[in-house]
């Protein structure tokens, strides 16, 4: 695995993220005889540092499967990484260095919908190939990126509706609160749209949205217990923070004593990782939305958890063994994906990879059989919803008895 460097200076990183070795001579991933190389975008340092950065681990991960296979069309896989810290203009930077000097023949990265809006015209105008492993806010159909999450049509509003039902909290009363960017703006206003046809009205919804990195929430928790006192029907907290951000909030709404039969949260970005080093008996019962939960059953996930923590251990990875995240599944996911389409098309060239993406089929680990069609490039998967634990993980409350097909655009935006 070859990192990327903000002065831009590719240079050989062995199996850790940080602590750069000496420079290293690369053969152009043209070279017939060389390897193919992979292009990663995700940060190791900043307000995503903890999330983003266990992705470059397993995109290695799966590489590795690959290449102890054989590779594809006869060449070995390597990983390039790179560290844009957070700093979306970075990404874009990165990206283009990627394709037009190391000429990946596909990318795997972003976290964020602000970072991926910065790469997507990189991409394009490039010709390259972008792979996005996140669940989003969609009302976007790019052929030149992988959607390989959920657009909210099969996620967001899932979980919204379960909370709407009788066999969630018959919620009637929503406080929205996000980061400043497009991801929480436009999944709060596809979530207004959605609530006018289900005849609520505006007075039963409140938005609010703070800075990347922001971390006092005292105010803003005070502001959610004056929503809820107002009365007027059961309230949630639909949350879309990131990053820091989350197990910020969560704390404090711990430490206030708000407890989930309270006033639950609906954290749409919250995932595992997020409760490390909390106190989750104070936070049983908020919940999640993901294609993928740590507690799913059946033995592609007793696979992949064996395989993760077997690999954390022999290569010093700086994270959790036994912590994993949907967005570190879906990049995994990813690289098989793409692996498939390109032994499938006998080429790596873009145009040739693209092509192939129709029929293509792969056993998750959540236990869905994911996949995609020749329509658009959004890959059909399954859709969890979880709850909060005592153990700092997500129980399985719901989820979906298939795959649903993925919507790009919204009719609610």
């Amino acid at each position: 695995m070859v990192k990327i460097s903000r002065r831009s200076l590719l240079q050989a990183s062995g199996l850790a993220v940080a602590g750069l070795a000496s420079p290293a001579i690369l053969r152009s991933a043209q070279a017939q005889s060389g390897p193919v190389k992979l292009g990663c975008l995700f940060s190791s340092s900043g307000t995503m540092a903890n999330l983003e950065g266990r992705l470059n681990y397993v995109v290695k991960m799966a590489a590795d499967e690959i290449n102890a296979k054989g590779g594809v069309n006869g060449r070995t896989i390597e990983v390039m990484v790179s560290d844009p810290a957070s700093d979306w203009p970075l990404y874009a930077q990165t990206a283009k260095q990627m394709l037009q000097q190391e000429k990946a023949a596909a990318l795997f990265g972003c976290w964020t919908s602000v970072s991926r809006k910065t790469v997507l015209p990189v991409v394009e105008q490039e010709k390259g190939l972008l792979y996005y492993p996140l669940h989003f806010e969609g009302d976007e159909n790019s052929k030149n990126v992988v959607y390989v999450n959920s657009p909210p049509a099969s996620s967001v509003l899932p979980a919204v509706d379960y909370l709407m039902s009788d066999d969630g909290v018959s919620a009637k009363r929503f406080f929205m609160l996000g980061s400043d960017y497009v991801w929480p703006r436009t999944i709060n206003k596809q979530l207004k749209g959605y609530w006018k046809t289900k005849g609520i009205t505006e007075s039963a919804w409140k938005e609010e949205y703070v800075p990347f990195g922001f971390s006092n929430f005292q105010t803003l928790v005070n502001q959610i217990r004056a929503f809820a006192d107002e009365g007027g029907g059961q309230p949630i907290v639909v949350l879309t923070v990131v990053g820091s951000s989350i197990p910020d909030f969560l704390r404090e709404f711990a430490n206030q004593g708000i407890l989930a039969t309270d006033i639950p949260v609906l954290g749409l970005d919250m995932v595992e990782a997020d409760l490390e080093g909390l106190d989750t008996q104070k936070l049983v019962g908020h919940l999640n939305c993901w294609a993928y939960l740590q507690n799913a059953k059946g033995p592609a996930n007793q696979t992949f958890l064996k395989n993760w923590a077997d690999y954390v251990k022999a290569n010093n990875v700086p994270f959790s063994a036994d912590v994993s995240i949907d967005p570190m599944v879906s990049a995994y996911d990813s690289v098989h994906l793409w692996a498939m389409a390109a032994q499938k098309a006998g080429s790596f060239d873009v145009p040739e990879v693209t092509k192939a993406f129709d029929g293509l089929t792969f056993d998750c680990p959540s236990g869905y059989k994911i996949s995609m069609t020749g329509e658009n490039n959004y890959v059909a998967r399954g859709v969890f919803i979880g709850s909060v634990n005592d153990k700092q993980g997500f129980d399985v409350l719901w989820q979906s008895e298939g795959t649903p097909k993925p919507v790009p655009f919204s009719p609610y935006s």
